[in-house]
């Protein structure tokens, strides 16, 4: 019986992973090529930079249907959380506290790494842009900019334009379908079904991002050279680092003061799940053995239920750090950098509308987009800058959501003494080797087990 369930699960994400190693080949191969063109033909890279703009049209078109999905179901989820009393509470304070933390190193590091600074492309960007800062800077004083987030119906939200706006109403669906208790039940269903619409077009347009990131790359390179090259090299490294240095450093020393645990041997105990990211390009596809293993750590399955689920939509700081440096990054190479109000606005916004970006490639893409058209409209033309590079970044991004999360169910595991700290010792020792067979079929494997008479190896 096991031999027949074996193959299905692994056929459907083989084939996963090769279109999106496709895809991951085309982004290379654009951007390889669109440097070669910015170099040698800088006149026609200058003239083909319409391309990433189309593409960044296109993730504009998207940010308000993923602005209003995302926040009305992850209002629903902070609800179901809250149910479960204690784990919950912990569970979605530390997810804040921890988001908002992420979020102020990519702000501190992209302030000391200045990226972006020296490219000078505010000319070039300066259409579409200053049009649009000319209208952000028309609604004049505090009053009237609160005045401007009220829509003038409910569903215009969604198609002025306006991040706010949708970001506003989003927040209204929400809190009235959590008052509305098991009665919006039916209209939740029904928002989760539009959000698989709205990421499945999402997805379709991430096709196309081949196109915009040659454009896009061909145009910046042939206006400033090799100087474009470097400055997103060192926007990439820049990333890589820190996002290291939070996993293994600030992760890292967190759980070995509040539950004892090494970070060097939990990465190592989830070591195929960090294969499975990188190779898939989201932190989804490994969400289911996620919650096995760590079940099989030694946290009661009550707490990994309530913290895995929550924290892929609430525990996003790799997301969280690549929002900040990425929008340092575009104010800087526009040559306009954000001031410290504008930071740290842009960060409380980031806070509220990366929620629930996890495990969607692209959804990062777009809640960049919705916090510059918020905050910086005349900025918003530079995301066209990083197109070509997220696919890089994304790995990152994906495996620190996704060890965040890890580390999160440890803690709140600790906190609420649902851990078994002599199972976790044991397990990470390798005494008690996770069995792989329980991802297919926990029947088959126990019948198995029984039938052999072998006993756990030590």
């Amino acid at each position: 019986m096991s031999v027949t369930l074996d193959p299905p699960p692994e056929a459907p994400a083989a084939k996963r992973r090769d279109r999106t190693h496709w895809l991951y080949i085309a982004v290379i191969v654009a951007v390889v090529a669109g440097v070669a063109v910015g170099i040698l033909a800088p006149e026609v890279g200058k003239s083909v930079g319409v391309l990433g703009s189309m593409f960044v049209d296109l993730i504009k078109m998207m940010i308000a249907p993923v602005i209003f999905c995302t926040i009305v179901l992850g209002i629903g989820s902070v609800a179901k959380a809250a149910t479960v009393g204690k784990v919950g509470g912990l569970a979605f304070v530390y997810f804040l506290v921890m988001s908002t933390f992420a979020l102020a190193i990519g702000l501190v590091v992209g302030n000391i790494l200045h990226p972006g600074t020296g490219m000078n492309l505010s000319e070039s960007t300066a259409g579409k842009g200053a049009e649009l800062a000319e209208k952000a800077h028309e609604s004049g004083g505090l009053l009237d900019f609160v005045h401007g987030i009220i829509p003038d119906t409910l569903v215009s939200a969604l198609t002025a334009g306006s991040v706010l706006q949708a970001l506003f109403v989003a927040l209204l669906v929400g809190f009235a379908l959590q008052a509305m208790g098991r009665s919006g039940e039916p209209i939740l269903r029904g928002v989760e079904h539009l959000q698989k619409l709205v990421f499945k077009i999402l997805v379709m347009i991430l096709w196309l991002a081949p196109i915009g990131a040659f454009g896009a790359i061909a145009n910046v390179v042939g206006q400033t050279g090799w100087a474009a090259v470097t400055q997103l090299l060192t926007l990439m490294l820049g990333f890589y680092l820190t996002c290291a240095v939070f996993v293994f450093g600030v992760l890292g020393a967190l759980m070995r003061a509040v539950a004892g645990v090494s970070i060097f041997k939990l990465v190592r105990y989830l070591a195929r799940e960090y294969l499975l990211i990188v190779s898939t390009s989201s932190s989804e596809s490994a969400l289911p053995r996620l919650i096995a293993k760590m079940e099989h750590l030694g946290v009661e399955r009550s707490t990994v239920g309530v913290v895995v689920p929550t924290g892929y939509s609430f525990n996003l700081d790799g997301t969280a750090i690549y929002l900040t440096m990425a929008s340092l990054f575009i104010a800087g190479a526009l040559g306009d950098p954000l001031s410290l109000p504008e930071q740290i606005g842009l960060l409380v916004f980031m806070i509220v509308a990366s929620k629930g970006a996890a495990g969607v490639t692209g959804a990062g893409l777009a809640t960049l987009a919705a916090g510059l058209q918020s905050h910086r409209p005349d900025l918003l033309d530079g995301v066209g800058l990083i197109v070509g590079i997220d696919r890089f970044m994304s790995e990152a991004r994906a495996v620190t959501n996704f060890s965040g999360n890890a580390v999160a169910t440890i803690l709140v595991g600790s906190w609420t003494k649902t851990l078994d700290r002599d199972r976790v010792d044991a397990v990470l020792r390798g005494d008690d080797p996770f069995d792989e067979l329980t991802m297919v079929d926990d029947h088959a494997a126990d019948t198995r087990r029984a039938e052999e008479r072998v006993p756990a190896p030590a």
